[in-house]
């Protein structure tokens, strides 16, 4: 007789395309049927269902989410949880913690796993967060993909050490093609790829770039997609950037875009571990970015001296440095691509997190 997969309940504060829903896509279709699936957004919102293979047991129940009404909202929860009997619930970030107070006395084995924070968190931890965040989480397996995160879980949080797991993002490395970039053509091409949300701060990468546009030609390309895209249209056209910047809107392989770019650009406030970076890293890219979250730990060496800080002139002189000196942008590419081989190869992300998910990590 064959026995059904166990259900995996997975909440989300929203289920668009992101680092977070993507890495959950390629995990669910590394796991294949070992795993029923029940996806929430906490929304509605479910756009990166098309991330999904086809053939995947999966569900999207209905659960009534009411802004601002904790109690209503754990009632309600807690209701759902008896009612879909998950072996194991899977929490995303605090936008998601009222599933976790839900699940305070347990109905299922819970992970949580945090990939950082939206721009109120910026700079500083908010109190109560902080304090739910220790009662909601204590008794939680909390996985974390960067070591900034699990500092802040283990100082500020104030959560059981042996309850923390640290686990890197991976990436299918053999989906990105490498190019020689030693020499550039008459305008070459900056890119990125992000969501366009506040953190992101695509209008510091506007800025910078019109600075180096001043001083020299270059194009630069945009790939994602979000609330933010009209204004920074509107700000591309007063900056005077006409046909030198493209915005391609969110597609669902990154892969060619990443292949024509010579420079990879992360502009964000905040960041963790960004799977926007290891793909860089992967199509050997060299990287010029803000100092946030993991980005200067997570690239080579010798890509380090393009981390800039959160600056728009930092970061246009670091463009233009990138731009103009072959064997830095050489070398920076080249090591990237080594080390996110040896390090962020998604196999070595699914075994850890099939481990967890499984609990037996």
């Amino acid at each position: 007789m064959t026995h059904a997969a166990p259900v995996m309940l997975s909440a989300f504060s929203t289920f668009e395309v992101g680092g977070q829903q993507v890495r959950f896509a390629r995990l669910a279709a590394l796991f294949g049927d070992s795993w029923r699936h029940a996806i929430v957004a906490m929304d509605g919102v479910y756009d990166c269902a098309r991330r999904l293979p086809d053939g995947l047991a999966v569900s999207y129940p209905e659960v009534r989410v009411v802004k601002g009404d904790l109690l209503g909202n754990v009632r309600r929860f807690r209701a759902a949880l008896r009612a879909l009997k998950p072996e194991l619930l899977v929490t995303y970030n605090w936008g998601a913690i009222e599933w976790c107070l839900a699940n305070l006395v347990p109905l299922a084995r819970h992970v949580h796993i945090e990939d950082g924070f939206g721009p109120e968190e910026r700079d500083r931890q908010l109190p109560r967060r902080v304090w739910t965040r220790r009662l909601a989480l204590r008794r939680s397996t909390v996985v974390l993909p960067s070591l900034t995160l699990k500092r802040i879980a283990e100082e500020v949080w104030r959560l059981p050490a042996e309850r923390l797991r640290y686990v890197p993002n991976g990436i299918a490395l053999e989906r990105f093609r490498l190019r020689s970039r030693a020499s550039l053509g008459p305008e070459p091409v900056i890119g990125t790829v992000a969501g366009l949300r506040p953190e992101k701060n695509l209008a510091r990468l506007l800025g910078a770039f019109a600075r180096l546009r001043a001083e020299r030609p270059a194009r630069l390309e945009i790939v994602g997609d979000g609330a933010e895209r009209a204004a920074l249209e509107a700000l591309a056209s007063r900056l005077g950037l006409g046909a030198s910047v493209t915005f391609h809107g969110a597609q669902a392989d990154p892969a060619p875009f990443l292949e024509r770019f010579d420079l990879f650009a992360l502009s964000s406030d905040t960041e963790q571990m960004p799977l926007s970076v290891l793909e860089a890293m992967a199509s050997g890219l060299a990287v010029v970015a803000t100092d946030v979250g993991d980005v200067r730990a997570i690239l080579s060496d010798e890509n380090r001296s393009l981390v800039v800080a959160k600056d728009e002139t930092a970061l246009a002189e670091a463009l233009a440095r990138g731009l103009a000196d072959d064997v830095l942008r050489v070398a920076a590419g080249e090591a990237n691509r080594l080390k996110a081989e040896r390090e962020y190869d998604e196999r070595l992300m699914a075994d850890r997190y099939a481990r967890i998910f499984a609990g037996e990590g």
